[in-house]
This record gives C-alpha cells, structure tokens and sequence, in this order.
C-alpha cells in the first residue's frame, strides 16, 4: 500500500499528490482530485485515487482554517496553503465530504487495504474527523 503511518499524508500518493500541488496556484488539482473520486464511472474506488482525495480533502479543510494535524508530512501542503489563502465553495466542500464517504464505504480498496492492518481503527478515526474540519 505505500502507507508509512495511519496519518492522512502517511503514504506515498497523498506525499507525490501534495508535491503537484506545489506547482499550482488554484484549487483545479483539489477540484479535479475530488472529481475522480467521485467519478460515477467506476463502483469502485482504487486506492491511490482514495489516498490523492483524502489530501485534497485535507487542503479544502485548512484553506478553511480547519488545519488538523501539522507534522513533517504535511509541510507541503501547510506552506501551499499559507501562499495561496483561497475559499472553496460550499460546493466543493460538500463534494469533499461525499468523496471521504465513498471512501469510508463498503467499495473502496483502500479502506479494504486498511481494514487488515493493525491501525485500521487509527485510520478511520483520521479520515472521519477530517470529514467534521469540512465545514
């Protein structure tokens, strides 16, 4: 699974998600990560796809002032954040928060991958309050 840590950015997609990022200064990749998550194309959710969106989920939640957890992971996005200081829409904000749904439910491979590991329980706590900074 490339993951390192139960943490929303402990994983190799979510760090090379955030390192695109880097090169934008608007919320197109945020809007088109959640998009393909939420792509009505496929029942179901791959894990990489799963692992971009909850990092992009995680930058609509700081933009909203709602940081979460600061650590080593994150430092691409806190500093990506603190230039660009731009407000999601409500609606991509409620399109966020349907995107960590799916990838809580019963069709998403990564949530199956985190269910046979040990911190499965740490993860979904982790996604879920994410969900809540969604505001």
């Amino acid at each position: 699974m490339g993951a390192w840590s139960a943490d929303n950015f402990g994983n190799d997609d979510a760090a090379d998600w955030a390192y695109g990022l880097e090169k934008s200064d608007d919320l197109s990749l945020v809007e088109a990560t959640i998009a393909a998550a939420l792509s009505t194309d496929e029942e179901y959710l791959e894990s990489p796809s799963a692992c971009e969106a909850i990092a992009a989920a995680e930058v609509i939640a700081r933009l909203q002032g709602n940081w979460g957890e600061r650590n080593s992971y994150t430092e691409t996005v806190d500093a990506w954040v603190e230039r660009v200081r731009l407000r999601p829409s409500a609606d991509l904000v409620e399109r966020a928060r349907q995107a960590l749904d799916r990838i809580l439910g019963p069709n998403s491979e990564l949530r199956e991958l985190w269910e046979e590991a040990e911190e499965s329980d740490e993860w979904a706590r982790n996604v879920t309050e994410l969900r809540g900074r969604l505001q």
